[in-house]
This record gives structure tokens, sequence and C-alpha cells, in this order.
């Protein structure tokens, strides 16, 4: 089952991006790009997850449904 985790994304003025979730406490990724950074929050978010689990707590998150809006984002 996949499931959807909104997350926030800022550009640092040190030159990187952050991203932090209210869906998911304690969720923060910093990468050199936003790919990076969404790659970095997946992995992060994953092993959240595992842990709210072991913990037998679970993270209230919307289902993937066969239709959502996504941004695509595209370099200059």
């Amino acid at each position: 089952m996949e499931r959807i985790v909104n997350l926030h994304i800022e550009h640092l003025p040190e030159g990187v991006y952050l991203a932090t979730s209210d869906d998911i406490p304690g969720l923060v990724a910093q990468g050199r790009t936003i790919a990076e950074t969404l790659e970095i929050a997946r992995d992060v978010a994953r092993k959240l997850l595992e842990a709210q689990t072991e913990r037998h707590q679970q993270a209230q998150l919307m289902t993937a449904r066969e239709s959502f809006d996504y941004p695509l984002i595209l370099g200059a």
C-alpha cells in the first residue's frame, strides 16, 4: 500500500534544500538538489514509520488513490 506524506521544502541561504513534514514528526532531510532531498526524505520517512510500527504507533497518512495531483519540477 502506498501512502502520501506531505513535505514542506525550502531553499536555505546556504544553498541547500530542507524538507520537513507535519505528517511525520521528526522528518528532516537536507540535500543539494530537490531530487536528492526527496530521496533522503523518503528514506527517513520509511525509517521513522518502521520505528513507529515497532512502538505500536501509526501515523495517520492518506492512502495514494488512483488519481492525485503531483507537482512536476523542471530545471531551467
